[in-house]
C-alpha cells in the first residue's frame, strides 16, 4: 500500500499563485505575556472539551550582542490555551531556568547550547577564561528545556535532550525545581518524548556514556502517583533494562521510541555522538551539533524489547541507514510487532534549522530531504528459511527477510512522503489503529497544511492554511468508541504578522473548523506539547 497523497511541485505552485511568500522570522525574539488572556472565541468549542494544552518551543534567539546560531537553541518559550465552557484564555512564560538567568543576568549567551557554543566575554579574567574552558571539556549542560512538556507523577516537566528538566506550574507556567536525572538514574541523555500507561505509569529513555567502560541505553519507568508525598516523582524511578550500545564512544541519537502491550522498540540509527569529539569541541572552536554525525554506510538497528522478561528478543532486526526523529506508533498484530516512523535519508534537516540558512530558504524554491511516513515489520519468530520474508500480514508491503547468525533485513512500506509531527488518538497507542495526524511539510520544514493520515485506507484529509501550523494535538471525546471521535487542537501563527494567532479546533472525523480562539499577540513556533484534561 502507497500513500503518496501529494504531488510537492504542483502543489507548491497551486500555493504560490493562491497565496504568495509566506515568511517567518525564527530570530524575533517573543514577548512573553505572563497574564491571562481572554480570547475571542468564533464557532462553538464542544462543551465536553475541559482542560489547558501548554506547549514548548524556543522564543529567545539574541541577548545584547550575541545570538544563537541554531533555532533549536533558542530560549524555551512556554504557552498555555485554557479551555474551559468554551472559553479559552492565553498566557506566555520564559523557563526560568539557571540558562535563562545567567544570561539574562550577564545580557549575553553565557551557557552553551547544542548548535551555539558560548565563549566569555573578552573582559573577563584569564582565571574566568579557564573556568569556562574546563566546564566545556566536562560540560555540565543547559537546563534550556524547550522541546516538550512530559509527566512523570503528578509533576509536569519541561524537557530537551540533555540530564536536566525543569518542573513547571502547568496553570501559571511558573518554573519550579531544577530536577537532574543524574541523582537518580545513570543517564546523561534522555530522549524528550515520554510514554504512558492506562495505570498513570511513564517510560523514559535515557544514554548511559562510557559507564565502567561500557556505553548502553537505559529504558526506565516513574510510576504513576509517584512523588505525591512531595518528593521527586524520578526517586521512585525503576531501570526496565539496557541496551548496550555497538559503539563506546559514539552513541546512537534519539528522539523517541515506540511501545506496545508486550514490546518496546528503540531504534539505534547512524547518527551518532562522538563523545571525544564533543569534550574537545570547546578548544577546537566549533558548537556541540558539529560531532554528531550521519553514518551513512551503517545500518540501522532496530531492538525488541520483550516487557516482560526485560530483555531484548533473540532476532536481530536491522535495516540501512536512515535518521528517525519521531515514531508514530507501534502495534502488535498475528505474531509480529508493525511500528510505523517518520524517517529521512540523512541528518540534512537539523542543518536547515540554523538561523543563516533559514534567512537563505525565506521566498527561495528550496527543496530539500522530505520526510517519509515509512512501516516496518518485525516478525516474532525467525522460523523459516534463509532468504524467506518471514512478514505474513496481507495489509502491508513491508518485508523481513531472514539471513545468517539469526539476523533478519527489515525494509519499510512507504505510507507516504512529506510529513512529521506524528499524533495520534493516545487511547490506540500500542494498538491497532487507523489514523494519525500530522503537519505536512511536503516543501519546507515549515508546516502549512495539518493533515489527517489514513493509515490503512488510500488517503486522507487535508486543512489548508495560509498561516503556520503546529503539531495537531488529538484529545478523544470522553467514552468515545471510535477512534476518531474527539477533536484535533493546533495552535496556528497569521502569515500577516499584524494579526494574531489562534488555537484551532478541528472535528476529527470531518476535519473541518468547529472553532478557533483568535488572541492578539505574535506567537512563536512551537515544538511539541501536552494536553491537560480538566479533573473536574
Amino acid at each position: 500500500m502507497n500513500l503518496n497523497i501529494c504531488c510537492a511541485e504542483l502543489l507548491w505552485r497551486n500555493f504560490r499563485q493562491r497565496f504568495g511568500t509566506m515568511q517567518y522570522d525564527y530570530s524575533k525574539n517573543k514577548d512573553e505575556h505572563p497574564e491571562p488572556i481572554n480570547a475571542d472565541v468564533k464557532g462553538l468549542i464542544p462543551e465536553w472539551l475541559q482542560g489547558t494544552l501548554i506547549r514548548n518551543g524556543p522564543g529567545l534567539f539574541s541577548l545584547g550582542e550575541t545570538r544563537y546560531n541554531h533555532w533549536f537553541d533558542g530560549m524555551a518559550l512556554l504557552h498555555s490555551f485554557t479551555i474551559k465552557k468554551g472559553e479559552v484564555t492565553y498566557r506566555s512564560k520564559y523557563l526560568q531556568g539557571d540558562t535563562y538567568n545567567s544570561n539574562m543576568q550577564a545580557n549575553r549567551i553565557v551557557v552553551s547550547e547544542m548548535g551555539t557554543m558560548a565563549y566569555p566575554d573578552p573582559c573577563k579574567n584569564i582565571f574566568s577564561k579557564v573556568i569556562t574552558f574546563l566546564s566545556h571539556t566536562i560540560p555540565d549542560f543547559t537546563d534550556n528545556c524547550a522541546n516538550n512538556i512530559i509527566k512523570y507523577g503528578n509533576d509536569y516537566h519541561a524537557t530537551s535532550e540533555t540530564n536536566y528538566i525543569r518542573k513547571i506550574d502547568p496553570m501559571t507556567l511558573e518554573t519550579q525545581e531544577k530536577v537532574d536525572y543524574l541523582k537518580y538514574l545513570p543517564v546523561n541523555i534522555v530522549a524528550s518524548h515520554t510514554h504512558y500507561d492506562k495505570e498513570g505509569n511513564s517510560y523514559s529513555m535515557g544514554t548511559c556514556i562510557a559507564e565502567k567502560g561500557k556505553t548502553k541505553y537505559t529504558l526506565f519507568k516513574v510510576p504513576g502517583g509517584s512523588g505525591s508525598d512531595g518528593s521527586p516523582p524520578l526517586k521512585s524511578a525503576e531501570v526496565v533494562c539496557t541496551v548496550p550500545c555497538r559503539s563506546l564512544l559514539t552513541p546512537s541519537y534519539y528522539h523517541s521510541f515506540g511501545m506496545t502491550d508486550n514490546y518496546f522498540v528503540f531504534i539505534e540509527q547512524p547518527l551518532k555522538l562522538d563523545v571525544l569529539k564533543m569534550a574537545t569541541a570547546y578548544l577546537r572552536g566549533v558548537n556541540w551539533a558539529s560531532c554528531m554525525k550521519f553514518h551513512a554506510e551503517d545500518s540501522t538497528l532496530i531492538h525488541l524489547i520483550d516487557r516482560k522478561t526485560k530483555k531484548e528478543v533473540g532476532i536481530k532486526f536491522y535495516t540501512g541507514a536512515m535518521a528517525v526523529y519521531h515514531q508514530v506508533n507501534a502495534f502488535e498484530d498475528d505474531g509480529h510487532v508493525v511500528f510505523d516512523v517518520i524517517c529521512y535519508d540523512d541528518n540534512s534537516l537539523y542543518e536547515m534549522f540554523y538561523l543563516d540558512k533559514l534567512k537563505e530558504q525565506m521566498g527561495a524554491d528550496t527543496m530539500y530531504c522530505k520526510p517519509k511516513c515509512k512501516r516496518f515489520v518485525l516478525p516474532l519468530s525467525d522460523m523459516g528459511e534463509t532468504g524467506e520474508d518471514l512478514v505474513k500480514l496481507k495489509y502491508t508491503t513491508a518485508s523481513a527477510v531472514k539471513e545468517k547468525e539469526g539476523k533478519v533485513l527489515c525494509q519499510g512500506e512507504g505510507l507516504c512522503d512529506g510529513v512529521e509531527l506524528p499524533r495520534i488518538n493516545y487511547n490506540f497507542n500500542g494498538k491497532k489503529y487507523r489514523y494519525s495526524y500530522m503537519c505536512c511539510v511536503d516543501i519546507s520544514p515549515v508546516a502549512t497544511k495539518v493533515s489527517t493520515i489514513f493509515i490503512f485506507t488510500a488517503g486522507g484529509i487535508f486543512y489548508q492554511l495560509n498561516c503556520f501550523s503546529s503539531e495537531p494535538v488529538f484529545i478523544p471525546r470522553p467514552d468515545a468508541v471510535d477512534e476518531d471521535d474527539g477533536v484535533v487542537l493546533t495552535c496556528i501563527i497569521n502569515a500577516k504578522p499584524v494579526q494574531g494567532g489562534f488555537l484551532l479546533v478541528l472535528d476529527g472525523k470531518s476535519f473541518k473548523e468547529v472553532a478557533r480562539a483568535c488572541i492578539d499577540v505574535d506567537f512563536h513556533m512551537d515544538m511539541h506539547g501536552y494536553f491537560i484534561p480538566d479533573s473536574s
